[in-house]
């Protein structure tokens, strides 16, 4: 087998093979020998095809399959002999196919590229320091009650708090628009997922009453037609309902799995959870910002085949988060968030490989156990990890981040800051649309 290389950019190549014809001849004749005790063809009994009928039949798609398996190993022994780290899938062009010929082929690929790790010691982070207060667990509580909070119907006008169901229509200079009709709709008054005008609008109205109101689109409203606009709204309202909580009591908590039925328990579990998610929070928003540090550090020729893969899992997610298909939509709008992720893959891939970084199964194990801890049957879920090679190397590469994240901590000009559980959590809603 004879291979030459080429460089076609920083890190493009181009590789030509040439595989001797007795590789593919003899590969092909084997093949179809064995073949023969295999073959039923109608007029000979099983086992005895004469084998120039089985090579007659048989040839032409035997080739094809030794072409292919011939093409994937050759590159692969060819990229290894010439000491080639092949990012992605290579583009393969036959170049000469001929039978009792040398089969000749050209492959063009990116290879990962090779950079120094980037020194990190000047790197400024602000590392979010926040506990669980009393006030926090207390918002909490309240949460759980709206959670299992009923609507019941009140004889008054309309007040911040208060659910109202409507009918409304909307129109702009006397045309309706896409999304601005709708019947029996549920509005929650000083939830903020709804216009300003809009609510404002219905504060003060009674069941059975009808009015129209003017409601503002701001200038970055996300439906181009209706920016900056102002519409008229008819709104009818069916019904104002006022929340209704249940007692924080024994009843109440039992159903949460606290078994003696206490406040004082049902505090310390919720706190708990509250602790977790907190941490898990803390932690993200730490290792984001050493991300975002040691993209910005490294400058990286990107390899094309690798951003290719990228965009088609990043479509994928979209779909399954979305319910809706991404078919159609255009490469380029996930082109930024792919790239991104392979820089930093290849980031963390040759810290780990520079640094010498080992896993570390005690690490790996206290992970499991974390991921678990939220779960009812914590023991099934460890098992399902274990027995699920593919999970598994999820969590084993999460365990390598944060060893690289500490690295870093450990390097950097970290500063704390302290910060409070809402914020921390970011659990304010925006306004929504009307």
């Amino acid at each position: 087998m004879q291979v030459s290389v080429e460089s076609t950019g920083s890190i493009g190549r181009k590789m030509t093979v040439e595989v001797p014809a007795e590789r593919i001849e003899q590969s092909v004749e084997s093949r179809l020998k064995s073949m023969v005790k295999r073959v039923r063809l109608d007029g000979f009994r099983p086992g005895k095809v004469p084998f120039n009928v089985v090579k007659s039949r048989y040839s032409d798609s035997v080739r094809q399959e030794v072409i292919g398996e011939v093409l994937e190993n050759t590159f692969r022994d060819a990229s290894v002999q010439q000491n080639l780290r092949v990012a992605g899938l290579p583009q393969i062009e036959l170049q000469a196919l001929a039978v009792g010929q040398p089969l000749v082929y050209v492959a063009n690929f990116d290879v990962y590229p090779e950079f120094v790790v980037a020194d990190v010691t000047g790197l400024e982070l602000k590392r979010p320091v926040a506990e669980v207060q009393d006030a926090d667990i207390d918002n909490m509580l309240n949460t759980i009650l709206k959670q299992q909070r009923e609507w019941k119907d009140v004889e008054r006008a309309a007040q911040s708090g208060d659910l109202v169901r409507i009918d409304f229509e909307g129109s702009v200079d006397g045309e309706t628009f896409a999304g601005g009709t709708a019947q029996d709709y549920p509005v929650e008054l000083g939830a903020g997922r709804m216009l300003p005008d809009f609510e404002a609008a219905l504060m003060g109205m009674s069941a059975g009453e009808t009015k129209t109101a003017e409601v503002a689109f701001p200038e970055d409203y996300q439906a181009e037609n209706l920016k900056g606009k102002t519409a008229q709204f008819k709104l009818t309202v069916h019904k104002v309902q006022e929340e209704s909580l249940p007692e924080l009591n024994e009843e109440f908590i039992k159903q949460f799995g606290v078994d003696d039925g206490s406040l004082e328990s049902f505090r310390a579990e919720v706190k708990k959870n509250m602790t977790r998610e907190l941490g898990n929070a803390l932690k993200a928003q730490v290792k984001q910002q050493v991300m975002e540090g040691l993209s910005n550090l490294h400058e990286i020729d990107l390899p094309s085949a690798l951003v290719k893969d990228e965009i088609q899992h990043v479509r994928e997610e979209f779909s399954q988060s979305t319910g809706n298909s991404a078919d159609n939509i255009p490469d380029d709008l996930f082109q930024p968030q792919a790239a991104r992720r392979v820089k930093l893959g290849l980031i963390v891939g040759e810290i780990i490989r520079q640094k010498g970084l080992q896993r570390d199964p005690a690490r790996v194990d206290a992970m499991l156990e974390t991921l678990a801890a939220s779960y009812e049957d914590p023991a099934a879920l460890i098992n399902y990890y274990r027995t699920n090679r593919q999970a598994m190397q999820t969590v084993e590469a999460a365990v390598m981040e944060d060893m690289i994240v500490e690295w870093v901590l450990a390097q950097a000009q970290v500063t704390d800051e302290a910060r409070d559980f809402e914020s921390v959590m970011n659990r304010k809603q925006a306004p929504a649309a009307a």
